[in-house]
């Protein structure tokens, strides 16, 4: 229950009452779907498209030993920025989708976000030549 001193809209406060009802593993699913959507939100739109400055080469971003699913889509955006993120959208949810709803390992679910990416960027190159 929120202090009655928070003023909060409708849809902030419903979210945060479900949020609340949540054991710790469906509050950190919720937070990781979460920071998903607004790394998605941000990113949206703002990307290079072809013929702009963005690099043509990926940058070498190391794979950390442990990582997130979240922290390997922000790695992989940053490791190819020429990549309209929009072209990836429905793919990463599903895989997203994938690891937080139906339980897939993360390390599998990041080999097919570095597979994806990796693909992606073959059809960049591809479609600058």
């Amino acid at each position: 229950m929120l202090p009655p001193k928070v003023k909060l809209p409708a849809d902030q406060r419903a979210l945060l009452e479900c949020y609340q009802r949540l054991d710790q593993k469906g509050r950190e699913t919720l937070q990781a779907f979460a920071e998903f959507l607004a790394e998605r939100n941000e990113g949206s739109g703002q990307e290079p498209q072809q013929g702009d400055a963005a690099p043509r080469t990926p940058r070498s971003i190391p794979r950390p030993r442990k990582e997130s699913v979240i922290g390997a889509i922000k790695r992989l955006s940053e490791t190819y920025p020429m990549i309209d993120r929009a072209d990836l959208l429905t793919e990463t949810s599903s895989l997203m989708s994938a690891h937080i709803m139906h339980g897939r390992n993360a390390h599998e679910i990041i080999d097919d976000l570095e597979a994806l990416f990796d693909n992606h960027y073959k059809k960049y190159l591809a479609g600058s030549g």
